[in-house]
């Protein structure tokens, strides 16, 4: 959903562009709002990468808004929920009778875009085999629909967005090196919502307002603690995990009050961890995850696994335990532990 996060931008009667409402204002977010308001003005390609659930479809429409072409059909695919054999259809189009199945013809998204802007989400999820055809369009503004030799131009600006490592899928021949570099010419980085805590709380706010209006229900009090709770939690599901939060604690709420819906194990860390002092913040984390991780067994993901207690990605739990120094225990054949000495941790 394009509105989990409150950023509404779009053009003005006069046609200055702006920006009309930022929930945030962490240095985070306004580094990005700096460089969507830089690269709006032109028609160069933006790559707009960063973790699921950040807000990149909502900057993809910030980018549109606020250019030049405000006012043109703002088209998006995503691309990772179209199978295979049909999104070269999707993206270009096809003739009738160009395959079985093509009762009628079909206008493509970049013809449906033209003189507007293109939002390809999940970009990463281009087939190698249909990427040759992507590169052409991008390069040469120019296609044929399927099951025809005719070329259509078109005027279209592409912003397209991944939470994949392009680079990495690129040196694992994953990705088209060409492709990579045409799509790379702007890249915007969207900043993890752990990054810019000092906006948890209007977005909260935010998100109270409109579950409440929507469910007719008035929230006139949300607990010190509760504020507290969600600020210190590390959302690994990011704006979008906080807005569910949120509607459910809406839900759940009595006579007014917003309750907090963390569960209870992830409450537990976050209390754990805001309360040491900082003196002592790294070697109390890293005993924290210590006996956390003993006492599920080694176990780092699944339900039951460490990451989970703690609050964490399973990604983040582990580049911690390798920021910490901490491996899974080997066992002598006897049944004694002893220290294992590896550079990553055993995952279960």
């Amino acid at each position: 959903m394009a509105s989990f996060e409150a950023i509404r931008s779009g053009c003005s009667e006069s046609g200055e562009r702006r920006f009309e409402q930022i929930i945030g204002n962490s240095p985070a977010l306004e580094s990005v709002l700096e460089q969507v308001e830089r690269v709006a003005s032109t028609n160069s390609t933006v790559l707009v990468l960063g973790e699921t659930g950040t807000g990149k479809e909502l900057i993809a429409r910030a980018i549109h808004n606020i250019s030049s072409r405000c006012g043109r059909p703002f088209i998006k695919l995503n691309c990772a929920a179209i199978p295979f054999d049909l999104l070269e259809s999707e993206l270009f189009g096809h003739e009738k009778g160009a395959f079985t199945g093509a009762i009628a013809q079909k206008v493509g998204r970049f013809e449906m875009a033209d003189k507007g802007t293109l939002f390809l989400d999940e970009i990463g999820d281009i087939p190698l085999a249909l990427q040759p055809k992507l590169l052409r369009v991008l390069q040469e503004q120019e296609f044929e629909r399927l099951g025809s030799g005719r070329t259509h131009k078109v005027d279209v600006r592409l912003v397209a967005a991944t939470h994949r490592e392009l680079g990495g899928m690129v040196k694992r021949n994953e990705f088209r090196s060409d492709l990579y570099y045409r799509l790379n010419v702007f890249p915007i980085l969207l900043p993890p919502l752990r990054e810019r805590r000092e906006d948890i709380e209007a977005l909260v706010m935010h998100f109270v307002d409109i579950c409440g209006r929507r469910m007719g229900k008035a929230i006139q009090h949300i607990p010190a603690e509760t504020l507290s709770a969600f600020t210190s939690y590390s959302w690994p599901g990011n704006i979008r995990e906080l807005q569910n939060l949120v509607e459910r604690a809406v839900i759940l709420s009595n006579d007014g009050v917003l309750p907090n819906t963390l569960p209870a194990a992830e409450v537990e860390a976050v209390t754990k961890l805001s309360a040491l002092p900082p003196a002592t913040l790294r070697d109390s984390e890293r005993a924290l995850i210590l006996q956390t991780l003993e006492s599920v067994g080694w176990m780092i993901g699944g339900t039951n696994g460490a990451a989970v207690k703690l609050g964490l990605k399973r990604t983040t739990l582990i580049a911690k335990m390798k920021k910490f120094g901490i491996s899974r225990p080997a066992r002598h054949n006897n049944g004694a532990p002893q220290s294992e000495n590896v550079d990553f941790p055993t995952i279960q």
